[in-house]
C-alpha cells in the first residue's frame, strides 16, 4: 500500500500518517527530510519528535530520498516520509538543477519498485494565491508536478482539511 497524504499547515496530514502508520501493525522507519533553519522550525521538529512512539526508528534524509527508500523499503515494514514539500525545498536550495531534475522524476518512477507500506505527506501549495516572485511560483509548479506524479503511482491519496481526511483515491 502507497499513500500520499496532502493538506495545508497545521491541516492535520502528519496526525493521520501517523495513525496510518501505528495501524500499519508493521515496523514504522520515520524518514524526516526537514532540517532545522530557525527556531521556529526546531519548535515544530521537536512537536513532531515528541508525538512519535520511541519504538520507531527514525532516519533523517534532506536530499537522498530515493537511496534512502531503495535502502529501508521492505514486505514487513512501513515507511513514514514527512514531508516531500521540505524535501523539495532542500533540493531547491542545494542549488543543483541537475540533482533536482533527477530526484523528482526518480521518485514516483521508483514507488512501483518498492515493497512494503509507504506513506508520504506533502503540503498542498495549489490551493492558494500564486505568489508574486519567480522562486515561489517555480516552487508551486514544482510541488504541483510532483504531487501528480506521486498520486498516479500511490494506492491511496488522502487531502486533509481541518484534521479531517477527504479520500480523492483509494479507500481508507
Amino acid at each position: 500500500m502507497k499513500t500520499l497524504i496532502l493538506g495545508g499547515v497545521k491541516s492535520g496530514k502528519s496526525h493521520l500518517a501517523e495513525r496510518l502508520a501505528a495501524q500499519a501493525g508493521l515496523e514504522v522507519v520515520y524518514i524526516a527530510t526537514a532540517t532545522v533553519c530557525d527556531e521556529e522550525m526546531g519548535a515544530r521538529i521537536a512537536g513532531h519528535r515528541a508525538r512519535r512512539p520511541e519504538h520507531w526508528r527514525l532516519v533523517e534524509e534532506s536530499l537522498d530520498l530515493a537511496r534512502v527508500l531503495k535502502r529501508e523499503a521492505t514486505e514487513n515494514r512501513c515507511l513514514l516520509v514527512d514531508c516531500l514539500t521540505l524535501w523539495l525545498t532542500n533540493l531547491l536550495c542545494a542549488e543543483d538543477e541537475v540533482r533536482m531534475t533527477v530526484a523528482l522524476e526518480e521518485l514516483p518512477l521508483l514507488l512501483p519498485e518498492l515493497p512494503g507500506h509507504l506513506i508520504f505527506v506533502s503540503n498542498e501549495t495549489g490551493l492558494g494565491v500564486v505568489p508574486d516572485n519567480r522562486l515561489s511560483r517555480r516552487f508551486l509548479d514544482l510541488a504541483g508536478h510532483l504531487h501528480q506524479g506521486m498520486a498516479a503511482q500511490c494506492d491511496r491519496v488522502v487531502l486533509t482539511l481541518a484534521g479531517l481526511p477527504y479520500l480523492l483515491k483509494g479507500g481508507l
